[in-house]
């Protein structure tokens, strides 16, 4: 007689790969910590997110009537969540002849790729910021200088008041150079308000002008190895969220195994654009024969 898996190591095999990905994927798409988070109400299919421009405070004059009116200029996002998943094939066979240890590594596995997936997409909005205008240059270096310029003009224009900058880490290299023997002694504590349990690893203890630097490396190289990194305030972009993710599992008798399905429903979305802007740096590989 064929001996078969149990439904009980089957579940457990599978809850051990759930909590492996989930804890894995909330700690390695670093973007995802630094946007404004919405979750879908049940029942409903659509976030709407208003935005509003920037309103001016004159000055009275006593015994004189306020004349002056100021347009709300009031605007809506609407953004729906739509499905990412994957599919694994967990045989009767891989299940009877495999420890604990092999389902929190498929669970790793997929907790990066979760991670990637939606840590790319914050990151393909980046372009967009500032109307696609960037504050680099291709072939240009991310140096101390451009990066001070950088947030001078984040701050002039009013970004926001609660700005940050992220960028590869090949791209933070040049950073780090300029900043060797001035101010980088010693690693700064990753400042109040973000996670030091989800930020930490991608923290790079680079503070400029108030404004805290994270690396992220799922930042694309292009042909020419530059990449886009940006600076933006917290609500430049959010990600919608109905449902972090999913577990389902369909047994197949004559394959002899049990398909088991990954999902997660959400999107990433530019809230408001001049809230922040590419940057456009050399991305690719140092020379380590220099």
């Amino acid at each position: 007689m064929p001996q078969t898996s149990t439904t009980g190591s089957l579940e457990n095999a599978s809850r051990e790969m759930i909590t492996t990905a989930r804890y894995t994927e909330e700690h390695n798409a670093p973007c995802m910590e630094l946007v404004e988070k919405f979750t879908l109400q049940k029942g409903s299919d659509t976030l709407i997110v208003p935005k509003v421009g920037q309103m001016t405070v004159g000055a009275l004059t006593e015994g004189q009537d306020l004349i002056d009116e100021e347009e709300i200029g009031m605007s809506t996002v609407s953004v729906q969540a739509s499905e990412v998943g994957a599919k694994i094939i967990i045989t009767d066979k891989l299940l009877r002849e495999n420890s604990q240890q092999i389902w929190q590594i498929v669970g790793r596995q997929l907790g990066e790729a979760m991670a990637r997936k939606k840590d790319g997409d914050i990151l393909d909005l980046f372009s967009s910021l500032n109307s696609g205008t960037d504050l680099g240059a291709t072939t240009k270096n991310l140096s101390l200088q451009n990066a001070v310029s950088v947030i001078g003009i984040a701050k002039s224009e009013k970004y926001g008041s609660d700005l940050r900058m992220v960028h590869h880490p090949n791209a933070i290299l040049y950073l780090n150079r300029d900043l060797t023997g001035v101010a980088q002694g010693t690693i700064r504590p990753i400042p109040s308000g973000f996670s030091e349990d989800r930020l930490g690893p991608f923290w790079t203890g680079i503070r400029l002008s108030g404004v805290p630097v994270f690396e992220d490396g799922n930042i694309s190289e292009d042909s020419n190895g530059d990449g886009y990194g940006a600076i933006f305030d917290k609500g430049a972009i959010g990600v919608l969220t109905s449902v972090a993710m999913n577990r389902e599992k369909q047994r197949d008798a004559s394959l002899r195994a049990t398909e088991l399905v990954i999902t997660s429903d959400y999107s990433a979305f530019e809230i408001d654009d001049s809230r922040g802007a590419p940057m456009l740096y050399v991305v690719s590989n140092p020379a380590t024969n220099a």
